[in-house]
């Protein structure tokens, strides 16, 4: 394994325009992910998780763009790859498992085949060679009776063999990286536990990096090694998942875990972030949590607020990362996890 990360995205922006305006999706956001690592982004619904995921694949929405920074793969930028490279390097050495199955899949073809599909593209394996490999692959993902559930059609399965069938077509080419878009939202909780348990093995199996985008905090804590916290399109703090758990360094994120239940204590009612989000086409100046934050000060509401280094793989967009810190009053239940 290389000593450099797999995927590097420094300072990307993107960029959504509409009728009121210029929607800032993701502003300035800068992760790192090393070879093998389980690496997590969480943040709100809308917060730009979704958008850099699709921003790293080169399937942004239209009219969405990218308008600055880069994304290295294997230190090849993907922003200035052309587009029959980006096609050679999607589903090939970067794949991408979606949050819901049933518009990620094509309704009328057989899941088998599907599988099938991108060996045959990528790998050049002919029609047979590429079906066993479907077969082996939706064994190895736990699908019971994979040749009768391989003629299936994704409407005839259940939620769960859904999201394993996009597990086997993600890991069908052999891929260095897997980025995983809110993968269990859309299960139930005991099919959510079976497939994140999956996912953990196949990623020690098959040594592949994963990127999981989620607003759980327990998925993170279960699955995940280092984590970005992102907010209003920004990356707010970074940091190994133990560390940023038990000794956040911005009030977001203290925020974020502090509206995690306690089930080893009694709670009245669960601790909330006030506020919402800002509207990303006009964002507050200066600090982006600032209105909601408890620790904000008069220094918090104008000027630039990048991550700054705390210590070795740790940085906080705050610039007074000890009021959070010293505030953490209960550990949340994700810390033990």
């Amino acid at each position: 394994m290389s000593d450099g990360p797999i995927l590097e995205v420094r300072d990307l922006r993107v960029e959504l325009p509409l009728s009121r305006g210029t929607v800032h999706a993701v502003d300035g956001a800068s992760i790192s992910v090393a070879p093998g690592q389980a690496f997590g982004l969480v943040g709100e619904s809308g917060c730009g998780k979704s958008m850099t995921l699709r921003a790293i694949m080169g399937l942004l929405p239209r009219p969405g763009h990218i308008v600055g920074g880069e994304v290295l793969f294997e230190g090849e930028d993907l922003v200035t790859a052309s587009p029959g490279r980006l096609r050679q390097i999607r589903g090939g050495s970067i794949a991408m498992i979606f949050q819901e199955p049933m518009t990620a899949l094509n309704p009328v073809m057989r899941v088998g085949d599907q599988i099938a599909e991108a060996p045959q593209v990528h790998l050049g394996l002919s029609r047979t060679s590429a079906r066993e490999r479907a077969l082996d692959l939706m064994r190895r993902v736990g699908i019971p009776d994979p040749v009768r559930r391989a003629r299936a059609y994704p409407h005839e399965l259940s939620g769960g063999l859904r999201q394993r069938i996009m597990i086997a077509i993600a890991l069908s080419c052999d891929p260095k990286l897997i980025l995983c878009d809110e993968p269990t939202t859309a299960l139930d909780v005991t099919i959510q536990d079976q497939i994140l348990k999956l996912l953990l093995n196949l990623r020690r199996e098959f040594g592949v990096s994963v990127v999981f985008v989620t607003h759980d905090l327990a998925v993170v804590a279960e699955t995940c090694e280092q984590l970005a916290v992102m907010y209003a399109g920004q990356i707010v703090e970074t940091g190994s998942v133990d560390e940023v758990f038990r000794a956040p360094r911005h009030p977001y994120t203290l925020g974020l875990l502090r509206s995690v239940p306690d089930f080893d204590s009694v709670q009245d009612s669960l601790a909330s972030i006030q506020g919402a989000p800002p509207d990303l086409v006009m964002p507050p100046p200066g600090c982006r949590f600032h209105p909601r934050c408890p620790f904000a000060q008069e220094d918090c509401i104008s000027g630039e607020f990048p991550l700054r280094p705390l210590s070795a793989g740790r940085a906080t967009a705050c610039i007074h990362p000890d009021a959070p810190a010293a505030d953490v009053e209960r550990m949340p239940v994700v810390a033990d996890v």
